[in-house]
Protein backbone atom coordinates (compact mmCIF):
# COMPACT_ATOMS: atom_id res chain seq x y z
CA UNK A 1 0.00 0.00 0.00
CA UNK A 2 1.16 3.14 -0.96
CA UNK A 3 1.87 6.10 1.55
CA UNK A 4 -0.67 8.71 0.89
CA UNK A 5 1.05 11.31 2.74
CA UNK A 6 4.14 10.93 1.22
CA UNK A 7 7.89 11.19 3.21
CA UNK A 8 7.26 13.17 5.95
CA UNK A 9 10.10 15.38 7.52
CA UNK A 10 11.74 14.38 10.81
CA UNK A 11 8.71 16.06 13.43
CA UNK A 12 11.64 16.80 15.82
CA UNK A 13 12.80 19.30 13.85
CA UNK A 14 9.53 20.85 12.51
CA UNK A 15 9.01 21.31 16.18
CA UNK A 16 12.15 22.90 16.49
CA UNK A 17 11.99 25.20 13.70
CA UNK A 18 8.53 26.10 14.89
CA UNK A 19 9.80 27.05 18.33
CA UNK A 20 13.02 28.47 16.60
CA UNK A 21 10.71 30.51 14.47
CA UNK A 22 8.84 32.11 17.74
CA UNK A 23 11.86 33.21 19.44
CA UNK A 24 14.41 33.77 16.78
CA UNK A 25 16.82 32.12 18.63
CA UNK A 26 18.30 28.84 19.18
CA UNK A 27 18.75 29.75 23.40
CA UNK A 28 15.31 30.64 24.01
CA UNK A 29 13.84 27.75 21.96
CA UNK A 30 16.02 25.54 23.88
CA UNK A 31 14.96 26.84 27.36
CA UNK A 32 11.23 25.78 25.83
CA UNK A 33 11.86 22.96 24.54
CA UNK A 34 13.60 21.62 27.53
CA UNK A 35 16.82 20.64 25.85
CA UNK A 36 20.06 21.48 25.14
CA UNK A 37 20.69 24.96 22.49
CA UNK A 38 23.26 22.46 20.53
CA UNK A 39 20.30 19.86 19.85
CA UNK A 40 18.03 22.45 18.82
CA UNK A 41 20.25 23.63 15.89
CA UNK A 42 21.33 20.12 15.19
CA UNK A 43 17.62 19.39 14.68
CA UNK A 44 17.17 22.30 12.51
CA UNK A 45 20.61 21.38 10.39
CA UNK A 46 19.01 18.42 9.66
CA UNK A 47 15.69 19.64 8.22
CA UNK A 48 17.21 22.45 6.29
CA UNK A 49 19.40 19.17 4.73
CA UNK A 50 16.11 17.17 4.81
CA UNK A 51 14.43 19.93 2.72
CA UNK A 52 17.34 21.39 0.75
CA UNK A 53 17.09 24.69 1.55
CA UNK A 54 17.88 27.36 4.06
CA UNK A 55 15.24 28.26 6.30
CA UNK A 56 17.26 30.46 8.83
CA UNK A 57 19.47 33.57 7.87
CA UNK A 58 22.69 32.93 11.36
CA UNK A 59 23.11 36.20 12.39
CA UNK A 60 25.68 37.43 14.92
CA UNK A 61 23.23 37.41 18.23
CA UNK A 62 19.58 36.43 16.70
CA UNK A 63 18.30 34.53 13.31
CA UNK A 64 16.15 35.51 10.86
CA UNK A 65 14.05 33.83 8.57
CA UNK A 66 14.74 33.42 5.19
CA UNK A 67 11.45 33.87 2.41
CA UNK A 68 11.88 30.17 2.33
CA UNK A 69 11.31 29.69 5.38
CA UNK A 70 8.67 32.44 5.97
CA UNK A 71 6.70 30.92 3.29
CA UNK A 72 6.97 27.50 5.08
CA UNK A 73 6.36 28.33 9.07
CA UNK A 74 2.80 29.52 7.91
CA UNK A 75 1.70 26.14 6.81
CA UNK A 76 3.62 24.27 9.58
CA UNK A 77 1.94 26.23 12.37
CA UNK A 78 -1.60 25.44 10.55
CA UNK A 79 -0.20 21.97 10.57
CA UNK A 80 0.56 21.70 14.08
CA UNK A 81 -2.72 23.84 14.97
CA UNK A 82 -4.78 20.80 13.67
CA UNK A 83 -3.43 18.30 15.37
CA UNK A 84 -3.76 20.59 18.88
CA UNK A 85 -7.36 20.61 17.59
CA UNK A 86 -7.72 17.16 16.47
CA UNK A 87 -6.02 16.00 19.92
CA UNK A 88 -8.25 18.18 21.97
CA UNK A 89 -11.12 16.81 20.48
CA UNK A 90 -10.12 13.21 21.45
CA UNK A 91 -11.07 13.87 25.04
CA UNK A 92 -14.39 14.10 26.77
CA UNK A 93 -15.56 17.64 26.97
CA UNK A 94 -17.87 18.87 30.62
CA UNK A 95 -21.14 18.78 30.07
CA UNK A 96 -22.72 21.92 30.84
CA UNK A 97 -25.71 22.42 32.36
CA UNK A 98 -27.21 25.69 33.82
CA UNK A 99 -29.32 25.93 36.95
CA UNK A 100 -31.42 29.13 37.75
CA UNK A 101 -32.06 29.99 41.42
CA UNK A 102 -32.69 32.94 43.35
CA UNK A 103 -29.82 34.98 45.09
CA UNK A 104 -30.71 33.41 48.58
CA UNK A 105 -30.75 29.71 47.92
CA UNK A 106 -27.33 30.12 45.49
CA UNK A 107 -25.82 31.95 48.46
CA UNK A 108 -26.97 29.82 51.55
CA UNK A 109 -27.94 26.34 50.18
CA UNK A 110 -26.42 25.80 46.80
CA UNK A 111 -22.69 27.83 46.50
CA UNK A 112 -21.63 25.82 50.52
CA UNK A 113 -22.38 22.21 49.33
CA UNK A 114 -21.09 22.67 45.98
CA UNK A 115 -17.59 21.07 47.09
CA UNK A 116 -19.57 17.68 47.18
CA UNK A 117 -21.03 18.15 43.82
CA UNK A 118 -17.79 18.76 42.16
CA UNK A 119 -15.60 16.16 43.98
CA UNK A 120 -18.86 13.17 42.94
CA UNK A 121 -19.02 14.77 39.10
CA UNK A 122 -16.29 15.79 37.62
CA UNK A 123 -17.61 15.45 34.24
CA UNK A 124 -20.20 18.27 34.73
CA UNK A 125 -19.50 22.07 34.49
CA UNK A 126 -22.32 23.93 36.33
CA UNK A 127 -23.47 27.68 35.28
CA UNK A 128 -25.73 29.09 38.52
CA UNK A 129 -28.12 31.63 37.27
CA UNK A 130 -29.09 33.24 40.39
CA UNK A 131 -31.73 36.33 39.72
CA UNK A 132 -34.66 37.05 41.62
CA UNK A 133 -36.50 37.00 37.53
CA UNK A 134 -38.09 33.91 36.87
CA UNK A 135 -35.69 32.70 34.12
CA UNK A 136 -36.48 31.08 30.52
CA UNK A 137 -35.60 27.25 30.55
CA UNK A 138 -35.57 28.04 26.56
CA UNK A 139 -34.55 31.97 26.44
CA UNK A 140 -31.92 31.66 29.26
CA UNK A 141 -30.60 28.11 28.53
CA UNK A 142 -31.95 26.82 31.65
CA UNK A 143 -31.53 23.11 32.00
CA UNK A 144 -32.97 22.84 36.03
CA UNK A 145 -34.38 25.25 38.09
CA UNK A 146 -35.27 26.10 41.91
CA UNK A 147 -38.45 27.81 42.67
CA UNK A 148 -40.02 28.50 45.09
CA UNK A 149 -44.06 28.42 45.37
CA UNK A 150 -46.37 25.30 44.27
CA UNK A 151 -47.08 23.73 41.10
CA UNK A 152 -47.82 23.52 38.21
CA UNK A 153 -45.55 26.27 37.73
CA UNK A 154 -45.69 26.34 33.86
CA UNK A 155 -46.90 24.31 30.84
CA UNK A 156 -44.89 21.37 29.72
CA UNK A 157 -42.93 21.59 33.53
CA UNK A 158 -42.57 19.08 35.67
CA UNK A 159 -42.21 19.68 39.52
CA UNK A 160 -40.30 17.73 42.14
CA UNK A 161 -40.59 19.21 45.72
CA UNK A 162 -36.76 19.40 46.94
CA UNK A 163 -37.61 20.74 50.64
CA UNK A 164 -40.66 22.13 52.64
CA UNK A 165 -39.67 26.00 53.74
CA UNK A 166 -39.61 25.92 57.65
CA UNK A 167 -39.68 29.01 59.00
CA UNK A 168 -37.38 30.05 62.18
CA UNK A 169 -36.05 33.12 64.14
CA UNK A 170 -32.15 33.00 64.33
CA UNK A 171 -29.59 35.62 65.65
CA UNK A 172 -25.68 35.38 66.43
CA UNK A 173 -25.46 33.35 70.06
CA UNK A 174 -24.06 36.15 71.72
CA UNK A 175 -27.11 38.50 70.82
CA UNK A 176 -29.55 36.30 73.21
CA UNK A 177 -27.62 34.60 75.52
CA UNK A 178 -30.12 30.72 76.43
CA UNK A 179 -31.97 31.08 78.87
CA UNK A 180 -32.80 34.82 78.47
CA UNK A 181 -35.12 34.38 75.01
CA UNK A 182 -37.60 37.04 75.72
CA UNK A 183 -41.00 34.85 76.28
CA UNK A 184 -43.62 37.50 74.78
CA UNK A 185 -43.87 40.17 72.11
CA UNK A 186 -43.73 42.55 74.61
CA UNK A 187 -40.24 41.83 75.92
CA UNK A 188 -38.99 40.99 72.04
CA UNK A 189 -39.60 44.87 71.55
CA UNK A 190 -35.82 45.06 72.85
CA UNK A 191 -34.21 43.42 69.70
CA UNK A 192 -34.00 44.53 66.15
CA UNK A 193 -36.45 42.45 63.93
CA UNK A 194 -34.52 41.76 61.05
CA UNK A 195 -37.10 41.14 57.77
CA UNK A 196 -36.52 40.32 53.99
CA UNK A 197 -39.58 40.76 51.28
CA UNK A 198 -41.62 37.42 52.72
CA UNK A 199 -42.33 39.43 56.16
CA UNK A 200 -43.03 36.08 57.82
CA UNK A 201 -42.31 38.19 61.67
CA UNK A 202 -46.04 38.77 62.30
CA UNK A 203 -47.20 36.04 61.68
CA UNK A 204 -44.48 34.24 63.96
CA UNK A 205 -45.27 36.38 66.80
CA UNK A 206 -49.12 36.41 66.38
CA UNK A 207 -48.43 32.59 66.50
CA UNK A 208 -45.96 31.98 69.08
CA UNK A 209 -45.95 34.75 71.47
CA UNK A 210 -49.00 36.19 71.30
CA UNK A 211 -49.08 38.88 69.15
CA UNK A 212 -47.63 42.17 70.07
CA UNK A 213 -47.61 45.89 69.14
CA UNK A 214 -45.89 46.68 65.87
CA UNK A 215 -44.76 49.90 66.70
CA UNK A 216 -43.09 48.88 69.53
CA UNK A 217 -40.37 47.17 67.26
CA UNK A 218 -37.10 47.85 65.89
CA UNK A 219 -37.35 46.54 62.26
CA UNK A 220 -34.66 46.47 59.53
CA UNK A 221 -35.73 45.59 56.11
CA UNK A 222 -33.69 43.92 53.05
CA UNK A 223 -34.09 42.91 49.56
CA UNK A 224 -32.57 39.83 50.23
CA UNK A 225 -33.50 37.08 52.46
CA UNK A 226 -29.57 36.65 52.36
CA UNK A 227 -28.91 39.72 53.64
CA UNK A 228 -31.28 39.57 56.44
CA UNK A 229 -29.27 35.82 57.31
CA UNK A 230 -26.09 38.19 57.01
CA UNK A 231 -26.98 40.91 59.22
CA UNK A 232 -28.22 38.43 61.70
CA UNK A 233 -24.31 36.81 61.68
CA UNK A 234 -23.02 40.00 62.84
CA UNK A 235 -24.95 40.08 65.67
CA UNK A 236 -27.90 43.42 64.09
CA UNK A 237 -30.73 41.68 65.53
CA UNK A 238 -33.00 38.33 64.98
CA UNK A 239 -33.77 37.12 61.35
CA UNK A 240 -36.69 34.92 59.91
CA UNK A 241 -35.15 32.52 57.83
CA UNK A 242 -36.10 29.28 55.74
CA UNK A 243 -34.31 26.28 58.36
CA UNK A 244 -32.83 25.11 55.11
CA UNK A 245 -30.90 28.45 54.48
CA UNK A 246 -29.18 28.63 57.93
CA UNK A 247 -28.90 25.03 59.27
CA UNK A 248 -25.15 25.01 58.13
CA UNK A 249 -24.61 28.12 60.10
CA UNK A 250 -26.11 26.79 63.42
CA UNK A 251 -24.12 23.81 62.77
CA UNK A 252 -21.25 26.22 62.90
CA UNK A 253 -22.08 28.25 66.02
CA UNK A 254 -22.51 30.96 63.90
CA UNK A 255 -26.24 31.41 64.62
CA UNK A 256 -28.56 29.83 66.99
CA UNK A 257 -32.58 29.21 66.71
CA UNK A 258 -34.08 31.51 69.38
CA UNK A 259 -37.53 30.10 69.72
CA UNK A 260 -38.77 26.67 68.86
CA UNK A 261 -41.55 27.58 67.49
CA UNK A 262 -41.42 26.71 63.44
CA UNK A 263 -43.78 28.39 61.01
CA UNK A 264 -44.77 26.26 58.44
CA UNK A 265 -44.64 28.65 54.95
CA UNK A 266 -47.68 28.11 52.09
CA UNK A 267 -44.99 27.77 49.08
CA UNK A 268 -42.00 25.39 49.28
CA UNK A 269 -38.69 25.04 46.71
CA UNK A 270 -38.86 22.73 43.94
CA UNK A 271 -37.04 21.67 41.01
CA UNK A 272 -38.26 22.24 37.75
CA UNK A 273 -37.66 20.96 34.46
CA UNK A 274 -38.71 20.44 31.56
CA UNK A 275 -40.76 17.39 31.07
CA UNK A 276 -40.33 15.78 27.90
CA UNK A 277 -36.35 16.47 27.95
CA UNK A 278 -34.30 13.59 28.92
CA UNK A 279 -31.10 14.01 30.66
CA UNK A 280 -28.51 12.29 32.46
CA UNK A 281 -26.74 14.85 33.13
CA UNK A 282 -29.33 16.53 34.26
CA UNK A 283 -30.92 13.16 36.50
CA UNK A 284 -27.40 13.63 38.06
CA UNK A 285 -27.58 16.65 39.33
CA UNK A 286 -31.64 16.80 40.81
CA UNK A 287 -30.41 13.35 42.34
CA UNK A 288 -27.16 15.24 43.71
CA UNK A 289 -29.57 18.10 45.06
CA UNK A 290 -32.53 15.86 46.37
CA UNK A 291 -29.74 13.55 48.64
CA UNK A 292 -28.62 17.02 49.84
CA UNK A 293 -32.19 18.20 50.98
CA UNK A 294 -32.35 14.81 52.85
CA UNK A 295 -29.66 14.90 54.73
Amino acid sequence: MSNALGKLPPLNGLRAFEVAARHLNFRLAAEELGVTQGAVAQHVRGLEAELGVALFERLPKSLALTGEGRGYIADIRRAFELISNATANLKPQPVKLTVSTTPTFASKWLIPRLTDFTANHPGLDLHILATDRISSFQADGVDLAVRYGSPPFGTGLSAELLFEQEIVPVCNPGLVPVGAEPRDGKALAQYTLLHDLHNFWPEYIDVFLGGGEPALFRNISFSQTSHAIEAAIAGQGIAMATRAFVSMDIEAGRLRQVFPGVLRARADFYCVRPRYRKSEAIDKLQDWMRAQARQ
